[in-house]
């Protein structure tokens, strides 16, 4: 946890994500990345300068099958209030509409439900469990299919909605995400969703741990490119470099 929160922290001050006061949601989905991003948030909350409050919220897809009261309890044990927030997506996606590529929808529809329940509970700002191979995976993604480089910022401000989206994990390696869970023994939640194993990012991930095997720190010189290529990182990282 100590190798986390130091990563983690950096990631905070580098991009000034929590004031004084600030109201925050962690979006649980139930992943290896959520349950170690709010155990990390429960952890910093401790001891950061700026007090802040938490909350997490699970949405309930509609998937069959889903148990998400090991979530409920892991909450409980940190003394987070946890939110289940029933919504329809699964029948949305695959029942009515049968998406054909059914994840560029389920993506949207999932970050509306999590954001206005997040405004519902008075919460301004949501963590999101994105980390450093996430960054490297969603450049490549566009870059490959779509011809630009583009990729989330750290830090997203949503006017329409007023919510401000955290990415607190971004200098966090998949990797030592994946040491904490079995190590600390977090409640994972298996994902049941048809699409899952079968996307362009598990395409992309696969395509990247082969470069990384055949050219040691290929991650982290992506990495850097990003930061300097993309202005909102770019933009950030000057003034924190100032």
């Amino acid at each position: 946890m100590q190798h986390l929160l130091s990563k983690m922290r950096r990631a905070v001050d580098d991009y000034g994500m929590i004031k004084e006061g600030d109201r925050i949601a962690v979006g649980l989905s139930g992943g290896k990345d959520s349950l170690t991003v709010l155990a990390a948030a429960k952890a910093l909350q401790r001891f950061y300068p700026n007090r802040f409050h938490l909350e997490a919220i699970t949405l309930d897809m509609g998937m069959e099958g889903m148990d998400f009261s090991p979530l409920a309890t892991f909450c409980e044990s940190l003394s987070v209030p946890f939110h289940l927030e029933r919504t329809e997506i699964k029948q949305i996606v695959f029942d009515w509409r049968k998406e054909k590529n059914p994840c560029s929808l389920c993506a949207n529809l999932r970050r509306g439900a999590l954001n206005s329940a997040a405004k519902e509970r008075g919460l301004s700002k949501i963590m999101l469990g994105h980390h450093h191979d996430d960054v490297i995976e969603t450049f490549l993604l566009s870059l490959i299919f779509e011809g630009r480089a583009s990729c989330f910022s750290p830090v997203t401000y949503l006017n329409r909605m007023d919510v401000t989206l955290l990415r607190p994990f971004i200098y966090v390696p998949e990797a030592d995400i994946k040491k904490y869970t079995v190590q600390a023994g977090l409640p994972v939640v298996k994902n049941l969703c048809p699409a899952d194993g079968n996307t362009k990012r598990t395409y992309i991930k696969e395509l990247l741990n082969q470069l990384e095997r055949e050219n040691h720190g290929v991650k982290q010189r992506l990495f850097t490119a990003l930061r300097g290529a993309l202005p909102d990182w770019q933009l950030q990282s000057t003034q924190q470099e100032e």
